[in-house]
């Protein structure tokens, strides 16, 4: 009779404590677009069929509720697209609703969404000739907290 070990992809579990990934999200439009960046090359995530969702950015000065239901969606988007746990966004928001109490609501409600928000940006301060989910995407990545490395 011959034996075999079945593994976890990646070799075994993995720290629950450790920071998940980081997205950008493009809130400047009607509707918002997630993205992810892995060594500099940023794609756009989209829902899988079936499980289309709808992620319309809220009016500005619209209520906690609304925008969280905005990251909310957009996180779980992110997390079925890369099969992981999100944790941390860098958001873009049109100019007209990059002001101190509009931030003060979308970091309030991105936290309520559980998303760390790395940073704010008005989406024309992005990289030009990108679009901004993607360079938000690429800014996120360069942000985000680094997993602690084993020094066994």
């Amino acid at each position: 009779m011959k034996l075999f070990q079945i593994e976890e992809p990646e070799g075994g579990p993995t720290d629950p404590g450790a920071p998940g990934a980081a997205i950008g999200i493009d809130a400047s439009g009607a509707a918002a677009e997630v993205a992810m960046s892995i060594g500099g090359n940023a794609t756009i995530l989209t829902d899988r069929e079936g499980f289309e969702s709808n992620l319309a950015v809220p009016a500005i000065g619209a209520a906690v509720a609304q925008w969280q239901e905005l990251f909310e969606a957009a996180r779980l988007r992110a997390e079925r697209a890369l099969a992981r746990p999100v944790t941390h966004a860098v958001i873009a928001v049109a100019p007209e609703a990059y002001d101190s109490a509009n931030a003060a609501t979308i970091a309030k409600s991105a936290q309520a969404a559980d998303l760390l928000v790395l940073r704010l940006i008005a989406a024309i301060e992005l990289a030009p000739g990108i679009e901004p989910a993607l360079a938000a995407a690429m800014l996120a990545e360069d942000l985000a907290p680094r997993p602690a490395l084993w020094t066994g």
